[in-house]
């Protein structure tokens, strides 16, 4: 498939699916940046799923950190850039998407970034206002530690990213933000850089005034939207929010 027949789909795909948009999730950045598309390797099962995300999301560009690649290859979707070491593609996979004319980023497998930071790195340098990362939370603790680490990356680079998949989003507050969704859906919110003050949630089942927070006292979990719309404020600090879409025991 032609990367303008990808686009012809995806286009068909997000007027489809235009109740994503409704809902706040499909908006571009404000700042009129780009919005761009990662695709990492953890574990994605529904695959339907990750082609209505896509397709609600319209990036302006899709790029792939290694095995990120097979679900483009799984969706008919032409990357813009695969980069990393490429030790979860075959040799034969690796030949069709140069086949295809897609830029490969090849580095060494003895480097000190993750894949998911390589394509992080070329979002950025691309001129992302806004990250969707999928992929990047599985069964693997440690990558997903590392993961949650570049939400840090992006927001010291003027970027929000977002890490989503089947469940929940996860992502960065500084200052204050605006979650949508449905009451009842839970929310967590936790110090992500050191401790965090002047903390507000407002439109939460259990609001925040004025709070502090510390890792060592995770009173933050499993809050609950208590409205279609939550507000999450802090003075000092950052935290990292996972905003689930359902209610989780």
């Amino acid at each position: 498939m032609t990367r303008d027949g990808v686009k012809r789909d995806t286009a068909a795909l997000a007027r489809a699916t235009g109740n994503e948009r409704r809902k706040g999730r499909g908006a571009m950045p404000g700042d009129g940046k780009k919005r761009i598309a990662v695709l990492a390797g953890s574990p994605i099962g529904d695959l339907e799923w990750l082609r209505r995300e896509l397709a609600a999301a319209a990036p302006e560009a899709v790029l792939c950190a290694d095995g990120g690649a097979r679900y483009a290859r799984l969706l008919g979707v032409v990357p813009d850039l695969i980069v990393g070491d490429l030790d979860s593609l075959t040799e034969e996979l690796q030949r069709a998407f140069r086949d295809e004319g897609v830029a490969m980023d090849v580095y060494p497998a003895g480097k000190d970034e993750t894949d998911t930071q390589l394509a992080l790195e070329r979002a950025l340098a691309m001129g992302a206002g806004e990250i969707l990362v999928f992929g990047a939370l599985g069964n693997r603790l440690d990558h997903t530690l590392a993961n949650i680490g570049l939400l840090l990356l992006g927001r010291n680079r003027g970027a929000a990213v977002i890490l989503r998949d089947e469940s929940c989003d996860v992502f960065a507050v500084t200052g204050e933000s605006v979650i949508r969704g449905e009451a009842g859906q839970t929310v967590s919110v936790f110090p992500l850089d050191g401790d965090a003050a002047g903390i507000d949630l407002a439109g939460f089942e259990y609001p925040l005034d004025g709070a502090a927070m510390t890792l060592s006292r995770p009173y933050g979990i499993s809050n609950r939207l208590a409205a279609p719309t939550g507000r999450i404020r802090v003075g000092e600090g950052c935290l990292l929010v996972i905003h689930y879409r359902r209610a989780v025991a």
